[in-house]
């Protein structure tokens, strides 16, 4: 089979990432976008694009029939799904071969039987793949589920059946939080997967994930790329990746692989995928503490840390395994040198519970220059770009390079401290925090760790605030560019002492800066990119600053604005737990929404009685709106 033209059935920064690897293949590419993505950076380096719908995914990149027909219109000749949407949509992965199109990826038959972790497990148990004690049945009624809780013991997880990406998962550390966290779980899954099916799993407390890559062609060749850790997580969603994994040992790295091995031929698997294991973290890498997770059946977010180790480019790989050639790899050909670490950079505040955001991108990218091959930059955004509201959070990856782990750890902390995001809101401060942490320095980090931390890694520290400020607020007090002595703002005053006093406003927070206050030690230096005479980001060890000399043409907010509960972004309101005259408490979950492919509970700002609730469950509300109004009790 020839592949000349592909389309790409994604966005974002893999739909950039394979193009840039067709651009080296001489292969053509076809870029699809949605009413959101109209002049987004995969459509601009695409050599084609195709508008396929609005903004909300059902009626874009799910919408199985635009995408073929965008690919029919431009006469591409294979699909890459990419990862997220349609990439392990069995009926879809069918579609494109009924269309006479190449499909970049497993055979759909592998999908449907991995993409059920019921079924994954059963076929990973008759593999010879250790598997976690848990209830995959068919019977999904509330006294079934509680009856096999019971034997399984409490703590443990609910899992949606169709799940992937964190979504679907619930944690159940005692009987009486079982059938609320069914409800939640079965509602999520539903929404996510058209599938609500649930199974129940034996619940490791200290638990790390670690993965490992394979590719399979349709000659029976297997192989493995070795592991990765992916044990850095908020809400069961990774932020930091590493390969190879901490403390990973020749036994069990053999033992781990082959495990992966077995179950991709026990498939027949074709293209490349990932086989998950979930590890005790609360003792040293052994044979008897992993069990098999599950399978993702394309390619991972995190594979450029097993590329980085490998020196092997997997989109190349899974291009000629879809057109029909061997993969020209035997497993003794594949080494490993060194080692990476990939940090995905979102548009949340981890100080708000990683609450995503929208908006235009005022500054963005690493403030030094990346160190050749040994750092990748992959981005789906660049400065200027708008980041909707209605898809993922994540906009970029830092893929970093050392010889070892420790100069791996240095060089991402360095380029982390020099990476600026301003316009909306980030984690890169709060990823350079976890970098230079002990327990990740010492591998002993897991997947609760960032929960447990706590403050100590969401809250942004008040020196590098006050560095931020204490830069632009010596910008604003220079002579340099005054051009008269009207224009000096040293705080002369006729028949007065000299006042100096500078107002900012911070990320939409006035406050004045203490001229007078010494230098905190350990202060960071800050780095200040003018947007305009009195606009600046700043960037102090990582944590970004908006800053803008106020104009006060707006009051401070009302009192009554601790009155209403708020949407804070866009979103779709899927509970509501309030009614007109109903008395609340401070914290009270009053409404749950859900946006950016999370659920935010929504609290009340305090005691008090509903007055009004002004929507209903299941509208799309915007920023901003009143939700539930209440007053004094």
């Amino acid at each position: 089979m020839t592949l000349s033209k592909l389309l790409i059935a994604n966005r974002g920064e893999i739909a950039c990432r394979i193009i840039e690897t067709c651009r080296q293949l001489g292969i053509e590419t076809v870029a699809v976008y949605s009413d959101a993505d109209a002049y987004g950076r995969h459509v601009r380096m695409a050599d084609e694009a195709v508008h396929i719908g609005a903004a909300a995914a059902a009626e874009s990149y799910l919408n199985a029939e635009k995408i073929l027909s965008a690919a029919t219109i431009t006469g591409a000749d294979a699909i890459h799904p990419g990862y997220g949407f349609l990439s392990e949509n069995a009926d879809f992965a069918e579609a494109v071969l009924a269309h006479g199109l190449i499909w970049v990826g497993p055979k759909p038959e592998t999908i449907r039987a991995m993409g059920l972790k019921d079924e994954a497990k059963r076929i990973a148990e008759e593999a010879g793949v250790p598997v976690l004690p848990g209830y995959r049945g068919e019977k999904q009624d509330v006294k079934t589920l509680e009856a096999e809780a019971e034997k399984i013991g409490y703590p443990l997880l609910i899992k949606a059946v169709a799940g992937g990406g964190g979504r679907g998962i619930r944690l159940v550390a005692e009987k009486k939080a079982l059938a609320a966290e069914l409800e939640s779980a079965v509602r999520e899954a539903e929404a996510a997967f058209g599938d609500g099916r649930v199974m129940l799993e034996k619940l490791v407390t200290r638990p790390r994930h670690i993965e490992v890559q394979v590719f399979g062609d349709a000659h029976g060749n297997v192989v493995h790329m070795y592991e990765r850790d992916c044990s850095l997580q908020r809400r069961r969603q990774k932020l930091v990746e590493e390969a190879p994994a901490p403390g990973m040992t020749e036994e069990v790295r053999a033992a781990m692989t082959d495990a992966a091995v077995a179950l991709a031929k026990a498939v027949n698997y074709e293209g490349a995928g990932t086989v998950e294991f979930i590890v005790d973290g609360a003792r040293p890498l052994a044979l008897d503490n992993f069990w098999f997770l599950e399978m993702n059946t394309r390619l991972q977010v995190e594979h450029p840390v097993s590329e980085m180790i490998t020196g092997l480019d997997f989109v190349e790989l899974q291009l000629t395994i879809a057109a029909g050639e061997p993969m020209g790899l035997a497993q003794d050909m594949i080494e490993m040198y060194g080692h990476a670490i990939e940090a995905r950079i979102c548009a949340e505040d981890p100080a708000e519970g990683f609450r995503p955001g929208a908006g235009r991108i005022e500054a963005f990218g690493p403030l030094e220059e990346a160190d050749g091959d040994m750092v990748r930059w992959e981005t789906g955004f660049e400065a200027g770009d708008l980041v909707p509201p209605t898809y993922d959070s994540m906009i970029a990856k830092l893929v970093v390079w050392g010889e070892d782990r420790d100069d791996a750890i240095d060089r991402t902390a360095s380029i982390l401290a020099h990476t600026q995001l301003v316009g909306v809101p980030g984690n890169v401060g709060f990823l350079g925090r976890c970098i230079v942490s002990q327990a990740f320095g010492e591998g002993e980090h897991h997947v609760n760790w960032i929960a447990e931390a706590g403050e100590s890694l969401t809250r942004v520290p008040a020196e590098n605030r006050l560095s931020a400020m204490a830069a632009v607020a010596d910008i604003l007090l220079s002579d340099e560019d005054a051009s008269g002595p009207w224009t000096i703002r040293d705080g002369w005053r006729l028949n007065g002492p000299v006042r100096a006093e500078v107002w900012l406003d911070v990320n939409g927070t006035v406050a004045p800066v203490d001229l007078d206050a010494p230098e905190p030690v350990d202060a960071p230096v800050p780095l200040v990119t003018d947007l305009s005479a009195e606009r600046f980001a700043v960037t102090a060890a990582g944590d970004s600053f908006l800053i803008e000399v106020p104009t006060y043409e707006a009051d401070a907010e009302a009192a009554a604005g601790g009155d209403a509960v708020l949407a804070p972004m866009p979103g779709k309101l899927i509970a509501l737990n309030a009614e007109a005259g109903a008395s609340v408490a401070k914290g009270d979950v009053l409404a749950v929404m859900e946006a950016m492919k999370m659920e935010h509970a929504l609290q009340a700002p305090r005691d008090g009685v509903v007055e009004a609730v002004s929507a209903v469950v299941g509208d799309q509300v915007a920023e901003g709106d009143v939700l539930v109004a209440l007053v004094a009790e």
